[in-house]
């Protein structure tokens, strides 16, 4: 019991002495038997503060004082502390959690005193105190003991945390359990606001039921109460001026959590279910305002964001938008939420401020088990990197996926046990008691403010309908849903129970529910016919039509030579390594006249040079630190102490921080994150590098459903990098393609930037531009297929100082040594990247006349330089034909999305060509002998006049 608590009861039992203690003590023994029989305020005394305290302490001594060791069975006495500990831990094996379905364990023996061979009588015989340290003045004895932790433990809400292994984590959950604290106690006013709440919710999904028949809209209902739980999170985050929180969720519940948690407005729901019975419906020109991208979605994957003023605070609440791939939004969340806890305007590591900002995510039962994405996410929530002072789950259990049972679906008993992994506390509590589960809130808000950890709130409910409105559910669950046809909503449970105790009459809950559905009609009412449906498909906004080439990029040499230096700076006695420091000291005169700064010189003076301009950078992916080539070393390791030291963080003329670090071994969560950061942050450049490019085939839903389509479907704005080692190498299948043709395919509407640089400098201007478009109106996600080991040091790629001094990025650029005379040109051949600089050194060892090629490098396939390449077609007078020619299969790189382009350059009787592997199912072949006769056959068709294979649409 709280020190509180015990001082209040001694308070109250104090003002009874002489008659009136045995008056008290009579009425106590009535009351045990009949509450009702005993006068009110006596009553609520005794429910409140239980045995008067006296009694207690008499009944405990005389119990003490009368057992012997030669007549009390100490056998007994272990076994009831064997049954005490077995309620704590198997409980909720009892627990009353299921509003329908009868989960409960039969039996649940682990509980039953006669598995430990005790009897009622044996456990009346020991004083409370001997199993029990918790002082609680109704609690006697052992059977008493026994009943109030069951109470606890096997009720409405129960708890699992025997798995956390911090003492101090699980001596507060236990002390707020067992002091009888965990169960909130709820005021009159307060009970009936809740079930006002819970009318409102109810009455919005059954006036969508009945106005928009038939149409899908995955309803809450059989988890109303989630909508007064969200509140309470909402309000507790305002308390505390919190000034993000964050939500994600799939598709149960999220009309009702956006109309009635963010406010959405009801009749821009309702313009977005279309077709009524009777009208195509205009929303208010307030509602329109909200803004969901040009092509729009289907109106349960919108999300929203409110503002709510608290005097001099704002808090501003978001519920992410989230396509079918349920729980792929969790770790973008937990992103968003990063982003806004980090302060990022001075150098160094961003600093964190984890009361500024916290997340909420909300799972199916079927989808948390099932996807690995929820086991990476609740492991990133430990991590430096990723931590966001802890995540409050819910997991929104319809006892079901789709038409799959519990027994189809999962390994484990529950739907929540993969969090046990995680150490991440559980409290399991059933949805038709909004008390319990308000309380569960209070418990996992408390705990993530006091521990800075996850927690996971298992809400067991039940689903009304189908999976969706349309489905027929009782053709898989017969029995389930028989139950789920005769039980009350909670809307109904909650109204009884509080009539029950005279709270409220019927008529009044009449009145509740009948003044929601007032409300509702009149706003459908109120809404305009659309009498001119604009049926043209939408377009992208105009300014991402806009060309790329305005962004200055280039660098004064003084500057740069400059942060080069600060760059070799090391703290005063740091030890670095000398192999790593001899490597980086080759960087130091790189940029004097006549040497070239290679790729990760060229790279680490871009991220100077942003830093500089006050733009924040964050860089992360496996092995990131040092680079998987081990070409970056941005994180430097004292040898004495193995202390880190990053100069990119130590530069004296750093205006920003740079946050830079190696992930954990995953892809699709770690992405998703980014991803996040760069929506909620978007003056940051966020960076993910894959460890090889086709790491990145494990993040495709990320890539799929958010970076390439998340602006035309809801407007979201990522100016994200992704770097993506790609080049075909002889080392087999694995590892050499990033998949290029899938961006590719899924470029349109000027949806992200797909390069391929062939040069540091080149690096270095993408990189700045991509910089300068962050929070502008012309971001849009990177994608750089970036050089492997075999490039990566080359001089071919290293560039001279004026490259970075002077110019911009080039989408063309002209195929380095080869001269040109355009009147003599007869084959134009295009390519990119690694392939390119294979044909140049070949050019350069030949002793052939080529005055009849000329060569480009397509380093911006997408946007294709259309405009830019058409002018060069132009000076071309004598031009046979054009060639394309590529490393990876015809069926895969970049033929399939240039041919069209190139196809449009030609004229009257010039011809489209391909050079390169023909069409496979492998990316590359496993025999290195054999990849390096492929890879010299395709460069020699490339630089002889009669190689190269027609088109086959030519």
């Amino acid at each position: 019991m709280a020190v509180g608590l015990e001082e209040s009861t001694r308070k109250v039992w104090e003002q009874f002495y002489g008659p009136n203690m045995g008056y008290v003590e009579a009425q106590y023994e009535l009351y045990k038997e009949d509450p009702e029989a005993v006068e009110q305020s006596l009553r609520e005394i005794f429910d409140s503060y239980g045995s008067p305290d006296w009694l207690l302490r008499n009944k405990e001594t005389d119990l003490a004082t009368s057992q012997t060791p030669s007549e009390f069975d100490v056998k007994k006495l272990t076994s009831a502390f064997k049954l005490v500990e077995a309620i704590r831990r198997y409980g909720h094996l009892q627990a009353d959690i299921y509003p329908v379905g009868g989960h409960k364990e039969p039996g649940s023996e682990e509980i039953d005193p006669k598995t430990y061979g005790l009897t009622n009588e044996d456990l009346k015989k020991m004083p409370a105190s001997w199993l029990w340290d918790k002082k609680q003045s109704n609690v006697e004895n052992g059977l008493d003991v026994v009943e109030t932790l069951k109470k606890y433990y096997t009720g409405t809400i129960t708890f699992e945390y025997d798995h956390v292994d911090d003492e101090e984590e699980r001596k507060w959950l236990f002390d707020l359990i067992e002091s009888g604290n965990a169960r909130l106690e709820l005021s009159k006013d307060d009970r009936i606001q809740i079930l006002t709440r819970l009318a409102e919710v109810e009455g919005f999904e059954n006036f969508l039921q009945k106005t928009f028949v038939g149409q899908k809209r995955f309803s809450i209902q059989g988890l109303e109460v989630m909508v007064p739980m969200l509140d309470q999170l909402v309000e507790f985050g305002i308390d505390d001026k919190v000034e993000d929180v964050l939500m994600g969720m799939a598709h149960r519940g999220r009309l009702a959590v956006l109309a009635h948690v963010l406010g959405k407005p009801f009749d821009r729901i309702f313009s977005e279910f279309h077709h009524a019975s009777n009208k195509e419906l205009l929303p208010s020109n307030e509602s329109k305002r909200i803004n969901n991208g040009w092509t729009g979605d289907v109106k349960y994957h919108f999300g929203a964001k409110r503002v709510i003023n608290n005097g001099d605070t704002t808090t501003t609440v978001t519920l992410a938008n989230n396509p079918s791939h349920l729980e792929f939004v969790n770790p973008i969340v937990d992103g968003f939420t990063r982003a806004a806890q980090d302060e990022r305007s001075s150098k160094g590591y961003p600093k964190q401020d984890v009361n500024k900002a916290f997340s909420i995510l909300i799972h199916g039962d079927a989808a948390f088990i099932g996807e690995g994405v929820v086991a990476e996410t609740l492991n990133l929530g430990g991590l430096p990197g990723y931590s966001t002072g802890g995540t409050i789950h819910i997991i929104a259990n319809n006892l079901l996926g789709y038409t799959t049972n519990r027994e189809d679906g999962r390994s484990t008993r529950y739907a929540s046990d993969l969090a046990k992994g995680f150490e991440v506390p559980i409290i399991r509590v059933n949805a038709d008691d909004p008390i319990s589960c308000l309380s569960a809130i209070k418990i996992a808000y408390e705990y993530r403010k006091k521990f800075k950890k996850d927690f996971l709130i298992d809400l067991v409910g039940y689903r009304r309908y189908g999976h969706n409105e349309m489905d027929e559910p009782r053709t898989t669950q017969p029995k389930l849903y028989k139950e789920i046809d005769n039980h009350p909503s909670v809307t109904h449970v909650f109204a009884n129970a509080l009539i029950e105790k005279n709270y409220i009459n019927n008529e009044e809950f009449d009145n509740i529910t009948e003044k929601v559905q007032t409300n509702l009609r009149d706003i459908y009412n109120s809404m305009k016919e659309n009498d001119q449906i604009n049926s043209e498909p939408p377009y992208m906004p105009e300014i991402l039509r806009n060309g790329l080439n305005k962004f200055e990029t280039a660098v004064e040499l003084e500057t740069l030579k400059k942060l080069n230096k600060d760059l070799l700076k090391r703290p005063e006695g740091f030890n670095g390594f000398k192999k790593t420091e001899k490597i980086l000291k080759r960087r130091e005169n790189a940029l004097e006249e006549g040497n070239k700064a290679d790729w990760g010189t060229g790279e680490a003076l871009a991220y100077a040079s942003i830093l500089k301009d006050g733009i924040p950078v964050r860089l992360t992916g496996q092995d990131t630190e040092r680079g998987t080539f081990a070409h970056r070393h941005m994180i430097l390791h004292d040898t004495e102490t193995g202390e880190k030291y990053c100069p990119l963080q130590g530069m004296e003329d750093a205006n920003a921080s740079f946050d830079i670090r190696n992930s954990p071994l995953s892809e699709v969560a770690v992405l998703g994150f980014e991803y996040g950061y760069s929506i909620q942050s978007p003056e940051t450049l966020v960076i993910w590098e894959a460890q090889f490019g086709d790491f990145a085939n494990v993040a495709q839903v990320i890539f799929d459903q958010f970076i390439s389509s998340a602006r035309a479907k809801w407007g979201d704005k990522s100016n994200l990098v992704l770097l993506l080692p790609h080049g075909f190498e002889g080392q087999g299948p694995e590892h050499s393609s990033a998949r290029l043709e899938r961006f590719l395919q899924m470029a349109a509407e000027n949806n992200w930037i797909v390069a391929y640089p062939t040069s540091s400098a080149q690096y270095f201007h993408l990189l700045r531009r991509q910089s300068q478009l962050n929070g502008r109106d012309e971001a849009r996600p990177l994608i750089v297929m970036t050089p492997k080991s075999s490039l990566i040091r080359s001089e071919r790629m290293a560039s001279a100082a004026e490259e970075f001094t002077t110019g911009k990025f080039k989408a063309l650029r002209e195929q380095p040594n080869l001269e040109v005379k355009n009147d003599q040109i007869k084959r134009l051949l295009l390519g990119s990247g690694k392939i390119m600089i294979e044909i140049e050194e070949a050019l350069e060892k030949s002793d052939e006349n080529v005055n009849w090629l000329r060569a480009l490098r397509l380093e911006q396939i997408y946007p294709f330089p259309k405009k830019e390449l058409q002018d060069i077609v132009n000076e071309l007078p004598n031009l046979e034909e054009i060639v394309w020619v590529q490393e990876e299969p015809k069926n895969m790189g970049a033929w399939d999305f240039v041919d069209d382009f190139l196809r449009d350059l030609l004229k009257d009787g010039q011809k489209l060509r391909y050079i390169g592997r023909p069409d496979r199912s492998a990316p590359a072949v496993g025999l290195p002998n054999v990849h390096k006769f492929e890879q010299n056959l395709i460069v020699q068709q490339a630089i002889n006049l009669e190689g190269g294979n027609s088109s086959a649409r030519n």
